[in-house]
């Protein structure tokens, strides 16, 4: 919930309007491999560079190559960084942006779903910044990496980015300022949906696993009655 928190109020809008192409770019870099990116808003950030584009304010042709480029060349860092850092980073002490509750959770998205989670994980933030760099600590070989990295880079930043396009150019550029905070305010509950669920999911298996423990001691102490008896 905190990060959805933090997720709205960065405006993808106003990010658009004062740092223009170069920022997108940027930010789509550092969300897809630098550990401090994870709290940035790539799903809206690249939906609404889309209905920019369907605005004129952005070339879309420009913004389509170099948001690929930044998905892609962002995770190559991530997995580079996970090389080099290796598993310290799961020894590294939480601070007021790095959590270990983050790579636990990306750590499970790739026990779950295997290579795949390098293209899944693009749609769920928080994981897809994590993902390229524990691929890097040494869950997938540098070739598996790069062919999910290049499809995810293109599902995600080009096919987002399209979408926006498309609903822009449908609605026409004279309407899009009218409708243009309803619909990223839909793309932002919609792109913090999956974070949500992933912790949901993971509270639900820190429950179960409580109770686990918690019914595993009872078991114990009752045998140890009965021996005692």
């Amino acid at each position: 919930m905190v990060l959805a928190g933090v997720t709205d109020a960065i405006d993808p809008q106003q990010i658009l309007r004062s740092f223009g192409t170069i920022g997108l770019f940027a930010i789509i870099f550092a969300e897809s491999g630098l550990l401090f990116g994870f709290f940035l808003p790539g799903d809206s950030l690249l939906f609404t560079a889309g209905l920019f584009a369907a605005k004129g304010d952005l070339n879309l042709a420009v913004i389509l190559v170099g948001c690929f480029a930044a998905a892609v060349l962002g995770d190559q860092v991530g997995y580079a960084f996970g090389k080099k850092v290796g598993p310290s980073i799961f020894r590294r002490e939480n601070s007021r942006l790095f959590k270990q509750e983050y790579v636990q959770r990306a750590d499970e998205f790739f026990e779950s779903h295997g290579a795949k989670t390098i293209l899944l994980a693009r749609f769920v933030p928080v994981v897809r910044t994590f993902v390229p760099i524990l691929a890097g600590v040494g869950k997938m070989r540098y070739r598996t990496f790069l062919v999910y990295n290049l499809i995810g880079g293109l599902v995600w930043a080009v096919g987002v980015t399209t979408l926006g396009y498309l609903l822009g150019d449908q609605i026409g550029a004279d309407n899009i300022d009218k409708y243009l905070l309803p619909i990223i305010a839909v793309v932002i509950f919609v792109s913090v949906l999956p974070a949500v669920f992933e912790v949901l999911k993971h509270r639900r298996k820190a429950k179960a696993q409580a109770l686990s423990v918690a019914e595993a001691e009872q078991v114990a102490e009752r045998l140890h009655e009965a021996i005692d008896e």
